[in-house]
């Protein structure tokens, strides 16, 4: 028999059992709260953002990470923050001009990297943890010119560390039925520019707007927000990649839908739109649930165990 005082006797007292939080942006008001995914205990943790897009957390640093889109669509002054979970210690690593319109980001905990989508930089960049080392991946355009075609942004983006892959969108006009998914390797080949790479691959196009994505690895799934108009707009959507099957719609009636986060294991996934609600949902987008209704208008979220 096992001796249940010895067995209690191994358990810390002071030992803390994750807490699952929501982590999101409201651009309406420029500010980053959090909050349990049942809607509960929320708070805000930042403020005085500059239009506030995409936002990562790395719950083992006890970081989060943002990018601020900045005062507008020619202004060239974008920017990312690093602040703690609870909003102290906040600092700008990628300062205004090193990234035009940066939207959502990603982090690569294991290889210490932040990947994000530059809208009308028209690119994909990726820097360090303290943003040093800034790199353009991908550029599907340059100057004024190329800057009013909207089939060159790049708004979102997400990362296969595994195969060394990254994925994004470009959205194109709105409701114009241009959008696309790209996918490509990480690294550049040699002898190749991000302007002139062989590697890009279009896996879908036709799309209304695809906005923000997310990659379930370990099922090598593909989800992405669509806030073009019905019937395959303000949606959410998912494909497997491998496979490059017909995207399946998931949800249907969002109100721009914009920032998506996944909890694989708990199957479950978490949507924001532009007409400030937040939405739960299982992963194959039954038992849609709101968490938030009306309250601003919301951009990026992620979710993590702190």
């Amino acid at each position: 028999m096992t001796d249940a005082n010895a067995v209690k006797s191994e358990v810390s007292p002071d030992r803390k059992l994750p807490v699952r939080r929501l982590f999101f942006l409201e651009v309406s008001t420029n500010r980053i709260q959090a909050m349990n995914p049942d809607g509960c205990d929320r708070n805000v943790i930042v403020t005085e953002c500059q239009l506030p897009d995409g936002v990562a957390i790395d719950a083992r640093a006890g970081h989060i990470y943002w990018t601020n889109m900045g005062s507008g669509v020619t202004a060239d002054d974008g920017s990312i923050e690093r602040a703690n979970i609870d909003g102290t210690a906040r600092r700008v690593i990628v300062p205004r001009g090193a990234t035009f319109t940066p939207k959502q980001i990603q982090l690569d905990r294991e290889c210490g990297k932040l990947y994000w989508s530059d809208r009308e930089g028209m690119r994909v960049m990726r820097c360090n943890l303290d943003g040093l080392e800034i790199e353009t991946l991908i550029e599907a355009g340059r100057g004024e010119v190329d800057r009013r075609d909207p089939t060159r942004w790049c708004i979102g983006v997400t990362i296969d560390t595994e195969r060394r892959q990254i994925y994004w969108t470009q959205k194109g006009p709105d409701n114009a039925g241009l959008g696309r998914i790209f996918r490509a390797n990480i690294d550049i080949p040699d002898g190749e520019s991000p302007a002139n790479r062989s590697d890009i691959e279009v896996l879908f196009d036709g799309l209304p707007e695809p906005i923000h994505l997310e990659l379930d690895l370990a099922n090598r799934v593909l989800y992405w927000t669509d806030r073009g108009d019905p019937p395959r707009g303000n949606t959410v959507n998912r494909a497997r990649v491998d496979l490059k099957t017909e995207p399946e719609i998931l949800i249907t009636h969002l109100m721009e839908g914009i920032g998506i986060a996944l909890d694989v294991p708990g199957n479950q996934m978490f949507i924001t739109d532009l007409a400030g609600s937040i939405y739960s949902a299982d992963l194959d987008g039954k038992n849609k649930h709101n968490l938030l209704w009306s309250q601003g208008n919301f951009t990026g979220i992620a979710y993590a165990e702190v």
